[in-house]
């Protein structure tokens, strides 16, 4: 279902804070490998206190072609923190390193391996959820859609997805009126160009037995049309899942700080009714 629009202003995007405030007492495991490319790594934050703990695994965006981790500390990583999840901070390789399929395969397994340290880490792996924005929230999309039979990794059980602004079908991004250079430098010409487009699009994987989404997305988006929010959210309410759609009003792509202090505590308790926050 669409939730209630937030009554808000027309956005900019928000540069994110140069040194932000980890809690104190976060214990910090950097650039842990989960494959053997030089860019498949993941940093690992626990917070103190008594587990087990909720966990988040946020993902950033980029356009598959850039974008780093550490973008992700300021207004995403805390925030969780700030909440006493453990958080995992992925990296995967961008398209220059490697062309699609191969960041959701990054995803899916950085996912796993997280997954498979939560006695490690002192998480609760029945509490896991993942978020992202653009590519990052279409990537958290595909931690938490993709089946077995798309051959594209292990599948991963998580609770819940907050999809940021992500793009749900990829071969939207190829041509025509929405196509996009990122989507295309992703998702190179080939013979095989349409059909890959689909295997890593999240609007493929829709069925009743997946986990709760929440997108939330503006609706003035133009680098990640507001329709791929819309249509991603209809189809998984049609289909019998649960999925919610934050509309932002005049939202662009990236929300400001004050937005996203708006924001969050919708998150949070979505995260509640679905059992990840307790």
């Amino acid at each position: 279902m669409r939730i209630a629009l937030l009554p808000l202003l027309a956005l900019a995007l928000a540069a994110q804070p140069a040194a932000p405030n980890i809690p104190g007492g976060v214990k910090v495991e950097k650039d842990i490998a989960y494959d053997t490319h030089k860019d498949t790594r993941m940093d690992v934050y626990v917070p103190a206190g008594a587990g087990p703990k909720p966990a988040m695994i946020v993902i950033h965006g980029g356009g598959w072609t850039g974008g780093s981790k550490e973008s992700m500390l300021a207004n995403w990583v805390v925030r969780y923190l700030e909440k006493g999840f453990v958080v995992c901070n992925v990296e995967y390789r961008l398209a220059a390193a490697a062309t699609a399929p191969a960041a959701v395969e990054d995803a899916l397994k950085a996912a796993q391996t997280f997954l498979s340290n939560a006695k490690k880490y002192g998480f609760d792996p029945k509490r896991v959820a993942v978020t992202g924005g653009s590519a990052g929230g279409h990537l958290a999309l595909m931690v938490g859609l993709t089946p077995k039979s798309a051959k594209l990794g292990k599948p991963v059980n998580v609770r819940a997805i907050v999809n940021f602004y992500g793009i749900t079908d990829v071969d939207d991004q190829l041509h025509g009126p929405n196509m996009r250079k990122y989507a295309v430098t992703w998702v190179p010409e080939g013979p095989n160009r349409t059909e890959l487009a689909r295997r890593v699009s999240p609007i493929t994987y829709v069925r009743k037995n997946v986990p709760p989404v929440l997108t939330i997305h503006g609706d003035l988006d133009q680098t990640v049309p507001y329709a791929h929010g819309v249509k991603l959210t209809k189809a998984l309410n049609d289909a019998g899942a649960k999925a919610e759609l934050i509309s932002v009003p005049k939202g662009r792509h990236g929300f400001p700080v004050e937005v996203s202090n708006q924001l969050y505590p919708k998150i949070f308790e979505f995260l509640k009714v679905h059992g990840v926050m307790q």
